[in-house]
């Protein structure tokens, strides 16, 4: 397997062209700049030709919402709701405040306490969400249920000759 190409950039961070973005998360470019005009993705950068330039954050980010539409079955609405929490800002905030510098190890700490209060909320939250999932689910069974009762019945009236009203 051959591994993508990136894209040169003068002494920044390694970025990844919409083409490899697509590839590399399993998406087509039409459904990143889908994403884009939406205003769920925002490449980093642009080269002169309008070429779109991804992070690795901005990756993280395509694949978070890939995640929360195949995994949860999200809509892009509820995807936006997810990803305008203040927890996932501070998990990014935090993720890349490591990412850039080297910070002392009690800015560490401060860090990693308040990605675990984000992160915690967040879990929380998606509790909550799986919860209701859940009672919707066991609502789906019961209503299943009866429609095959309901149909048995008058599959049964059918085959005796009766006739419902």
């Amino acid at each position: 397997m051959t591994r993508p190409r990136r894209a040169p950039t003068p002494s920044g961070p390694l970025v990844f062209r919409i083409g490899e973005v697509a590839k590399l998360t399993d998406l087509t470019t039409r459904t990143l700049r889908y994403w884009e005009e939406l205003g769920l993705v925002c490449p980093s950068s642009h080269r002169g030709n309008g070429e779109r330039l991804y992070s690795a954050a901005d990756m993280a980010r395509v694949t978070r919402i890939r995640d929360l539409q195949q995994l949860l079955g999200f809509s892009l609405a509820e995807v936006r709701v997810v990803l305008d929490t203040e927890e996932v800002d501070v998990l990014d905030r935090v993720r890349s405040e490591f990412r850039v510098g080297e910070p002392s190890p009690e800015r560490q700490l401060r860090l990693l306490d308040e990605a675990i209060d984000a992160n915690d909320h967040l879990l929380t939250r998606l509790d909550d969400t799986l919860a209701r999932i859940q009672a919707f689910r066991a609502e789906r069974e019961v209503s299943g249920a009866r429609l095959r009762a309901r149909r048995r019945s008058v599959g049964a009236e059918t085959t005796t000759g009766r006739r419902s009203r």
